[in-house]
């Protein structure tokens, strides 16, 4: 005779029946962890909407300002595609024969052992994610108050307002947040044509640059500045790699995500650009604070203006979702193998997310945002706190590739980089140009997230010690537990 279903129930919750203990355990703990629900269309517009961000309608005239003819001009941002592809190809391999929901941390833990993740998984959690996060948070702030103005720390309120909402959203579950994903990528990539058919349909064509541009310097390193501004306004797409353990399919198709996402971007960038060359030229690019405002406003007018703020405050808020996205996976990863902040490594079987993990990360960010409060510069200090720990961390990724090839070299790989080891050489030794470059061309703010990162270091320093105070509450806990039993 068949047990009844409420028996079956109790069956599965004791452990009696069928299914031994053991197996029941096992079946519990792959329903706390990240389970390939996602698509391809999923990780490509998380890709895209990270990238095509804010940072395209502000560094162009930056770019325009160090680069001498417009051929110059673009050719920087076509090299920033190829630059961000050789990436991607690393990445691509990383991402299929290692997936995991700790991405970077996941591959240097493998690579260098648990001491250099535990230095990443601190910095991606105080610096580097959040610290994006606050970023996007105040470019939307920064926009939305030119239409509607709170007051005098506006752009405070509205940021603060973005990651406590946006936190919320992909706290409730997985697929609320792709959803909200794909929809403000949709959105943004919309208001990206717009921009382009303004800049080739209705945008009178700017007289030809018969001279350079006034801000390019004659040398060699103008034009390397100029890479600097491009290759960040690339960055983003190896965020897909926090999410290949959650990708169907993601061995195979997870590289295919990746070389899809920078081919879109690239080809976005390079049409944007040559839309803001022909309207506005390379001058009139190089003397513009808001090169995409002035672009509407020869096109629509004031409107116009009106228009592209809603439209840069839609870029940061889709960035902004896809960064929260898959920063609390790092954080989850750090909970996991590091007994001390095991807090952040429950998986919400049910909303599919690492809950606490998202609850940290926009505490941190709220933090930041604060900044907003004491200084009138949060935007261009949160640059500086991010960029040199990001580029450091980057670079060790792609030593990574190295090591794990000879480490694991019988590790399937279902896709490996071509041109090995020219290419991961490339990736290297770009990534150290950009390490250079963050701390030669930023200030105070970068020597703060340098010194939040060593603070990382004296925290492993001591982490044996609180590891071992951890234990210790942990069992006299239990025995508390089962005195009262």
């Amino acid at each position: 005779m068949k047990k009844p279903e409420a028996a079956k129930a109790i069956d599965l919750r004791t452990g009696d029946g069928g299914a031994g203990t053991e197996e029941i355990l096992k079946m519990r703990a792959r329903a706390a962890e990240p389970q390939p629900v996602m698509k391809m269309t999923d990780a490509v517009a998380l890709i895209v909407g990270i990238v095509i961000g804010a940072g395209i309608f502000r560094t162009p005239s930056l770019v325009a300002g160090n680069t001498e003819s417009g051929s110059m001009f673009l050719t920087a941002w076509l090299l920033g595609g190829v630059v961000s592809l050789v990436g991607a190809l690393c990445y691509a391999e990383l991402t299929t024969a290692f997936p995991s929901a700790g991405g970077d941390y996941h591959y240097l833990a493998r690579a260098f052992g648990r001491k250099p993740a535990f230095l990443f998984a601190w910095a991606r959690m105080s610096v580097i994610q959040t610290g994006s996060v606050a970023l996007l948070a105040y470019i939307f702030g920064d926009y939305v108050s030119q239409i509607y103005d709170l007051g005098e720390y506006s752009s405070v309120i509205y940021a603060a307002l973005v990651v406590v909402a946006l936190t919320a959203i992909n706290i409730i579950g997985i697929s609320f947040g792709t959803g909200t994903q794909k929809l403000l990528t949709t959105l943004e990539v919309a208001g990206v044509v717009l921009v382009l058919t303004a800049g080739f349909l209705f945008a009178p064509a700017a007289a030809s640059d018969a001279a350079p541009a006034a801000a390019a310097s004659e040398s060699n390193a103008s034009f390397g500045l100029a890479m600097v501004f491009v290759l960040l306004t690339f960055g983003g797409w190896n965020e897909a790699a926090y999410i290949s353990a959650e990708l169907r399919q993601g061995r195979r198709r997870m590289a295919f995500a990746l070389i899809l996402g920078i081919v879109i971007i690239t080809t976005l960038y390079m049409l944007i650009n040559l839309a803001y060359l022909r309207a506005l030229g390379l001058g009139g690019m190089a003397a513009s604070e808001a090169v995409a405002g002035d672009l509407m406003r020869l096109s629509f007018g004031e409107s116009g203006v009106i228009l592209i703020g809603v439209l840069v405050a839609v870029s940061a808020l889709t960035s902004a979702n896809a960064t929260i996205f898959t920063g609390a996976r790092t954080n989850y990863a750090l909970g996991r193998d590091f007994p001390a902040f095991s807090l952040l490594g429950r998986w919400n079987a049910e909303t599919g997310a690492p809950v606490n993990a998202f609850i940290v990360q926009g505490a941190i960010s709220l933090a930041l945002v604060s900044l907003g409060i004491w200084t009138r510069k949060g935007f261009e200090t949160i640059v500086e706190y991010t960029a040199p720990v990001f580029w450091f961390f980057f670079l060790l990724v792609g030593v990574a590739l190295f090591v794990l090839r000879r480490k694991e070299p019988e590790r399937e790989r279902p896709f490996r980089v071509p041109l090995y080891p020219l290419t991961p050489l490339v990736f290297c030794l770009t990534s150290a140009y950009l390490l250079y470059s963050s701390l030669a061309y930023t200030g105070l703010g970068a020597l703060v997230g340098v010194g939040v990162l060593l603070i990382g270091a004296l925290l492993l320093a001591a982490l044996p010690v609180i590891e071992d105070l951890f234990q210790i509450n942990q069992t006299r806990r239990g025995e508390d537990e089962i005195s009262t039993t």
